[in-house]
């Protein structure tokens, strides 16, 4: 190999390992820059957009859905979703959301709390949680996803990406095409993997926080998460992906860090001023595969 031609690379290789790096530093800096204080975690985090300007979008989003999904026609499982929802949102400590919750008709094992309060769960879900107690399960976590404003730090966190790709692209404006390319899917690999996905999965383990705490306050056995994850689990069909690799930790993953909050969560509970445990069997409201 020339020598001068490995020493005109040199700086190009460091500039490779900068940018391979960079993704990582994303992350550092979002979790320091945070102005803001996640509810019952206390963690920092960057938030860019406005709360009334998330509102707006996840009421907008909410009424799209219900136009498009339909809305069930079991009153039992409405009621009994509608129930849940309304002692969650009453712990919640969110009196400025308008609190809305529906049931949609589908074999969808989902459910979804948008910014504002507004809350729906797909029936399909119904047969796993199996009892009042597992639909909190499901039901405070995805409410923990909006007193959070996860999604609000979600499009921070892609402002701040489109920022460093615009950085980046001025940086290099006088490299060639090929040079350039090269940086772009370095840096793109690292913001992703270095930030974005390990955010989206520090979410769902944060959701499930706030949501044990919350269905503990409510006066459900919060017991009954880690073992709805475990079901969960069982009732998935196919492969999923590996964790590195998937917004959402495994399910293993989050039933341990969930048995792990179990004393701080039975305190909850404990001082709960109604006690309901698993609440009201959810055996025969939905069949399962509806």
């Amino acid at each position: 190999m020339d020598v001068n031609q490995s020493n005109r690379n040199v700086p190009l290789l460091s500039r490779l390992v900068l940018f391979c790096s960079l993704g990582s530093f994303i992350a550092v800096t979002l979790l320091a820059v945070g102005c803001k204080t996640t509810p019952l975690t206390e963690r920092k985090q960057l938030l860019i957009v406005s709360e009334a300007e998330e509102n707006k979008m996840g009421l907008t989003a909410y009424q799209q859905v219900l136009e498009e999904e339909p809305i069930t026609k079991n009153e039992t499982a409405a009621e009994i979703v509608k129930r849940v929802g309304q002692r969650i949102a009453a712990v919640a400590d969110r009196p400025d959301f308008e609190w809305e919750f529906n049931v949609i008709e589908s074999p969808t094992q989902n459910a979804f709390c948008l910014p504002g309060g507004k809350v729906a769960v797909y029936t399909g879900i119904l047969p796993v949680c199996q009892n009042e107690a597992g639909l909190a399960v499901v039901m405070s976590h995805e409410i923990g996803h909006a007193i959070a404003r996860h999604g609000g730090e979600r499009m921070s966190h892609q402002m701040v990406e489109s920022g460093g790709k615009m950085a980046l692209a001025k940086l290099t404006q006088n490299k060639s095409e090929k040079t350039q390319q090269i940086f772009q899917t370095v840096y793109g690999v690292g913001a992703q993997y270095g930030a974005i996905l390990p955010y989206s999965r520090k979410h769902e383990l944060e959701a499930d926080h706030i949501g044990v705490l919350l269905m503990a306050k409510a006066g459900y056995d919060p017991s009954e998460a880690p073992e709805f994850w475990e079901r969960f689990a069982s009732a998935k069909d196919g492969q999923t992906p590996m964790e590195f690799l998937s917004t959402h930790p495994s399910d293993a993953t989050r039933s341990a860090a969930l048995r792990e909050l179990l004393p701080t969560a039975m305190k909850n509970y404990e001082a709960a001023p109604e006690k309901l445990g698993s609440g009201q069997s959810l055996e025969g409201v939905v069949k399962p595969g509806v």
